[in-house]
């Protein structure tokens, strides 16, 4: 049976791909990781293949704690074969993106790091035992392109882009580290294109003047990358459409 570990299933990309994934594959299950696992719905008959583990990326500290309930659910040697990161934010209660210096906040800033960049590594470090087996893994993070330090041209987001970035620096260390451990795998970062979500409910007016995908568009988009994954493109940074982002 494959096993598809999903951080941040209660987000609605996060949610759309488990959506997408257990409608596609009869033989797969889902470990699917949030803050409040009672208010994820993943719909009438599936649901015995998902395996929800509270988990809040803002205080993933406790590595040793996150891999004693996934053992609970997966063993270690049963192993995990895709692992997607969808955690995130943008904006929140007394957060939102800066558009200048003058904005910038300390508690936003380091918020913003432990959701999109920090939790990230904590979690790879928790799972890292699932990752032994000798099938093919895929370790996807779902950055953003605004993350790009060579395609930044109008600044601004100071908290979001350069926890993005982090996030994709990540992505190549681990790029790096994972193959001599885990061979054969392929760890990348991608863009997931503009999405209607609560996310981007802000920016309603902006979006009107953008290519903009529904959570499902975005998930079918992020899985056909997934499925096209091999060994070649371990440490890229992957647009929705397959193309490949500058750093």
């Amino acid at each position: 049976m494959k096993w598809v570990l999903i951080a941040g299933i209660s987000g609605a990309i996060g949610h759309a791909l488990a959506e997408r994934l257990l409608e596609q594959d009869a033989e797969l299950s889902i470990v699917g990781l949030c803050r409040n696992p009672s208010a994820v719905d993943v719909g009438a008959g599936i649901g015995d293949r998902v395996q929800l583990i509270p988990w809040d990326a803002s205080r993933s500290d406790d590595a040793e704690t996150l891999a004693e309930r996934l053992s609970v659910a997966v063993p270690a040697e049963t192993g995990i074969d895709t692992v997607i990161y969808a955690a995130g934010i943008l904006h929140g209660p007394d957060m939102s993106p800066e558009k200048r210096l003058e904005d910038l906040d300390a508690r936003a800033f380091a918020h913003a790091f432990a959701v999109n960049a920090t939790g990230f590594a904590m979690l790879m470090r928790a799972i890292s035992p699932w990752l032994r087996h000798r099938r093919f893994k895929r370790v996807l993070a779902i950055s953003a392109k605004v993350g790009s330090i060579s395609d930044n041209g109008f600044g601004g987001w100071y908290a979001y882009r350069s926890s993005k970035a982090a996030l994709n620096m990540l992505v190549r260390n681990l790029a790096i580290e994972l193959p001599r451990k885990y061979h054969p795998l392929a760890c990348v970062a991608v863009h997931p294109g503009t999405t209607i979500s609560p996310l981007s409910e802000p920016f309603t007016r902006s979006l009107a003047q953008l290519r903009v995908h529904q959570p499902k568009q975005t998930a079918d988009n992020i899985l056909r990358v997934a499925g096209n994954l091999t060994e070649d493109d371990n440490g890229a940074f992957l647009s929705w459409d397959g193309s490949v982002i500058p750093w």
